[in-house]
């Protein structure tokens, strides 16, 4: 009995051809991963969809322009990811993440994309939103994306307990903000 074939990953011949300049092979990727891309920028962003846009084309030239860098030791998916949150991190430290600013209220959603009820999830968005740049990329990144402190620490410039110190302080403003006890 001959030992099964794995089939390769979906991403890993669209990623060799892509790679080697295959810019319709890009695309089928860029299609394939747009949506969970603009979703963790969007969170980061704070529900800024033009900015989020922003950031998730600048987060695919990036992948364009790093494509032969591409180790293929993990998932291509895994390493796009982490590449579309680490220009969300430096747009965040290029703004100065003022650790007390809030977003204007005007520049918050209407409505979430895909609410899982339309009420709860624009009310979170908000609340969302309006925390400070620091606190918001620490708690989307631990309590959202399931990042480990010592990954922000290191993505984010600071020490493992000032991320917890972080997320401490963005959960009880969180609570805050939705009106509950803290």
């Amino acid at each position: 009995m001959t030992p099964a074939m794995t089939a390769p990953a979906p991403d890993t011949e669209d990623v060799r051809a892509a790679a080697s300049g295959d810019r319709v092979a890009f695309q089928r990727l860029y299609r394939r991963h747009v949506d969970r891309v603009y979703g963790a920028v969007l969170r980061l962003a704070g529900y800024d969809h033009a900015r989020a846009e922003d950031l998730t084309q600048d987060a695919f030239v990036r992948a364009w322009q790093k494509l032969a860098e591409f180790r293929h030791e993990s998932a291509f998916g895994t390493w796009l990811y982490r590449l579309a949150v680490n220009v969300a991190l430096m747009d965040i430290r290029a703004r100065g993440a003022n650790p007390v600013g809030f977003v204007d209220e005007d520049a918050l959603p209407e409505q979430g994309d895909t609410p899982f009820c339309a009420a709860e999830r624009d009310e979170l968005e908000r609340a969302i939103g309006k925390l400070p740049p620091r606190a918001r990329a620490v708690l989307v990144l631990h309590d959202i994306e399931g990042w480990k402190h010592e990954d922000i620490s290191r993505d984010l410039d600071m020490a493992v307990g000032t991320s917890k110190a972080q997320l401490h302080r963005a959960r009880a403003l969180l609570r805050k903000l939705l009106g509950e006890p803290a």
